[in-house]
């Protein structure tokens, strides 16, 4: 529901709830607006983004044979953890920071922010692998951002493209989304609490 919100800040996304077996013929009908660009595959909370290639990254939106793969093995992995349906993004080249070391995943340099009542509470690096040279992002145009959104407490993801600039991943629900290894968990929920009682 917040897309509209942070679309010029975010990849070009398009989104399908399934119930049952998904339509190919419709989600290549939608995947049209990608051309051959290359897509990432999600559900509306989660990815299967250790399983890279197989479950996760489609090197052409266009080639039905690997969308139809990718998304039936992303639908195994997920099983009746699937939230809601489908959402293929637009793949955005990224500032590499390293290689995941379980998965082989290219790992960008991404941060996490946490709000709480339109406030900007925390941010921290979002891997704990790879050396971090940047220190934290400039946040200001995403803060003026986060006052859009209709949500008490939630994260937001960023990440530094190739070109430099900086763009929204993705937001997560507060209370589900993990807290960064860099980031003291007593500092963070001291901040929370008192965000919330300064609101109250």
């Amino acid at each position: 529901n917040c897309y509209p919100i942070i679309s010029g800040n975010t990849p070009t996304s398009i989104s399908l709830r399934i119930d049952g077996n998904p339509d190919f013929d419709r989600i290549q009908e939608m995947l049209s607006v990608f051309g051959s660009k290359p897509v990432v595959l999600k559900d509306y909370v989660k990815s299967e983004k250790h399983y890279w290639r197989e479950a996760c990254y489609i090197t052409d939106a266009s080639d039905r044979e690997q969308v139809e793969r990718v998304t039936r093995r992303f639908l195994e992995l997920r099983g009746d953890q699937l939230n809601e349906g489908l959402v293929y993004r637009e793949f955005v080249p990224l500032a590499h920071l390293a290689e995941h070391s379980k998965s082989g995943m290219p790992i960008a340099v991404e941060f996490r922010l946490f709000f709480a009542n339109a406030s900007l509470i925390a941010a921290s690096p979002y891997w704990e692998e790879g050396e971090y040279k940047d220190a934290l992002p400039p946040t200001t145009d995403f803060e003026r951002i986060a006052k859009n959104v209709r949500n008490r407490f939630f994260s937001m993801d960023i990440a530094k493209r190739s070109d430099g600039r900086w763009m929204i991943m993705e937001l997560g629900d507060g209370q589900v989304s993990g807290l960064p290894v860099a980031l003291d968990p007593k500092d963070f929920y001291e901040r929370l609490f008192a965000a919330v009682n300064n609101a109250a």
